[in-house]
């Protein structure tokens, strides 16, 4: 039986949240196959960051260094990921499905004629085959796919499980790549500027609907049970479609996939969409005026109400029990 690797992602001088992620990952996985956990670290002068990630879930974390992979160049990072699947002897490799993975990872697939599944949310191993769950049909649909053998390449979305937060006792071995004459060179990274709140950290998210009625309603109404809870302000796409929020706040297959504590749904009628976007969620509230409207098919507790009365209610109650 071959071995895990993780390729893990370094931004803004750290290991991303979401390599710690692929971690919990490898861990479930090598706990039901007996597999051993690699991973690949690559950059320049991140010597330390190797050694926290093979303590933090990484196993053997191969360590590449080399000017062509401080910043990110694909085909750079395609011969360090190469190598290391030959240092690692592994059959299975977990990149995160970020513009990085997509980057590399269908690239190193086709390069070495390995199996390839995007976009996962989850990992099954018993009996040590692994097969992999996604979304298919823009959300209507959870494919269960397997391989037919041999080297597979997924990558998994980031936020679909809890980051490995354990210690363990790993260890850092340098891994020599030899990446020859690059066809490409990396030129910039423009960074969108950050606003509102990153929902995919949120612990408790309050998110309003079509169903909330103006765009003013959501800070009057929305915003404040949000701010009482300790949590963040979500949205329906037909509310950022309507100009009533940005973008940031979507929640949904096509703005953002959460997996909060608590997630509030608020007028929000439950399109398929935006289903996707929150059902993972560990515990569901939904407030709608309408006891037919998909959202309570997901939620562990349904009320049906006008929220304009019930979401000021809960408000208040929070609250007073805050003192």
């Amino acid at each position: 039986m071959g071995s895990i690797l993780i390729v893990a992602e370094i931004q803004n001088g750290r290991i991303r949240e979401a390599s710690y992620e692929l971690a919990a990952f490898a861990q479930k996985v090598a706990s039901a196959s007996g597999r051993e956990i690699h991973s690949l670290v690559t950059g320049k002068g991140v010597a330390a960051l190797a050694e926290q990630f093979a303590k933090k879930g990484g196993g053997t974390v191969h360590l590449a260094e080399a000017d062509a992979l401080a910043k990110h160049n694909a085909e750079a990072a395609n011969a360090a990921v190469k190598a290391a699947i030959a240092a690692s002897g592994a059959d299975l490799v977990l990149m995160s499905n970020t513009p990085s993975g997509w980057d590399v990872a269908p690239r190193t697939a086709a390069s070495l004629d390995a199996g390839f599944v995007s976009d996962c949310f989850a990992i099954d191993a018993s009996g040590g085959n692994v097969s992999f769950h996604r979304r298919a049909f823009n959300g209507k649909l959870d494919a269960h796919v397997t391989t037919s053998g041999g080297l597979v390449i997924a990558t998994m979305q980031p936020g679909a499980t809890a980051a490995f937060t354990g210690s363990t006792s790993g260890s850092v071995v340098p891994l020599d790549v030899a990446i020859g004459d690059l066809k490409t060179r990396f030129v910039e990274v423009k960074q969108a500027e950050a606003k509102g709140v990153d929902l995919t950290k949120a612990e408790i998210i309050v998110s309003g609907g079509r169903g909330v009625g103006a765009p003013e309603k959501f800070q009057e109404v929305i915003q404040p049970l949000a701010t009482a809870l300790g949590g963040a302000m979500g949205a329906s796409r037909p509310v950022v479609d309507a100009g009533w929020l940005p973008h940031e706040y979507q929640v949904g297959s096509s703005g953002q996939v959460v997996q909060p504590k608590l997630y509030i749904a608020a007028g929000i009628s439950g399109a398929i969409q935006h289903l996707v976007g929150m059902k993972t969620s560990n515990y569901i509230i939904a407030i709608n005026k309408d006891p037919d409207a998909p959202i309570f098919e997901v939620a562990n507790l349904g009320v049906v109400g006008d929220l304009f009365e019930i979401v000021p209610a809960l408000t208040a109650a929070v609250t007073a029990a805050k003192g």
